[in-house]
């Protein structure tokens, strides 16, 4: 469900989403639609717009044209039409068969997984399942799992979607499932946050927002959440995929902000 508030600054619309889904900063990805505008001497000033969604459900098309533009490479991909098939062959969504029904049946996310694990010939993967205050966890082992990540993480963010949609089907308490291989999000994940960490401490020295890659939305709610608890910058999402991107910015406590040297 992806609802769109508004608010005086940016947070205080995220905030005001946060209630109408009765959820937390961690369940969701931010769309920024509109920067709020103080107008004229407090006159025809408008607020921000934000577009808030529970992350693991699938985006509408896109409405307008990208606001980060693609890199060159990819802005002509459109107009070699035969060469599109064999750009997306590799992409693990395509090569990633769907979920087993579950028709509103009590199944665990760890049994789901597994189905989908039989049907991409990882019969000898096992699937470990841990339930953590957030969200469950599914830990993958076995042989071969290089199958299972993909180029990038793509295939694994790729199934931790299907499995995602077919465990919360027609559940009115939807769970967060996050799935990993052989550590390899727990590792992506920790170099991510050192990133976003980083990146923080520059914006916060050189006073001014900084916008970071191209990332999915798994890889992006990471980004958040690592500077959630940070009162110095402020995170918010733009453009569309796969182009879409975090840029951080300083928040209302710039003025007060200690210097990073040394941090």
């Amino acid at each position: 469900m992806a609802i769109e508030t508004t608010g005086k600054t940016i947070d205080i619309a995220i905030s005001e989403a946060l209630k109408k889904l009765g959820t937390d900063r961690d369940s969701v990805t931010v769309e920024v639609l509109e920067n709020p505008k103080p107008g004229f001497l407090g006159i025809g000033g408008t607020p921000a717009k934000v577009r808030v969604k529970m992350i693991g459900e699938e985006d509408p098309p896109p409405a307008e044209a990208p606001v980060v533009t693609a890199e060159p490479a990819k802005q002509r991909e459109p107009k070699k039409k035969e060469s599109v098939p064999k750009q997306q062959t590799p992409a693990a969504p395509a090569a990633v068969p769907a979920a087993p029904k579950t028709d509103g049946n009590p199944k665990s996310a760890a049994a789901i997984l597994k189905g989908v694990l039989d049907r991409m010939g990882l019969q000898n993967a096992s699937v470990e399942e841990t339930e953590t205050e957030h969200h469950l966890q599914l830990n993958v082992s076995g042989a071969n799992l290089g199958r299972l990540i993909g180029r990038r993480g793509e295939t694994l963010d790729a199934v931790q979607r299907i499995v995602s949609a077919s465990y919360n089907r027609g559940s009115a308490d939807r769970r967060r499932i996050v799935i990993d291989a052989e550590q390899y999000r727990a590792k992506r994940d920790e170099s991510l946050v050192e990133l976003a960490v980083s990146t923080a401490d520059k914006v916060v020295r050189y006073n001014r927002d900084m916008m970071m890659e191209p990332m999915n939305a798994y890889s992006r709610h990471v980004v958040h959440t690592a500077l959630q608890d940070n009162p110095y910058v402020t995170t918010h999402s733009v453009g569309n995929e796969p182009q879409r991107r975090v840029i951080i910015s300083l928040s209302g406590a710039k003025k007060s902000a200690p210097s990073p040297r040394g941090r």
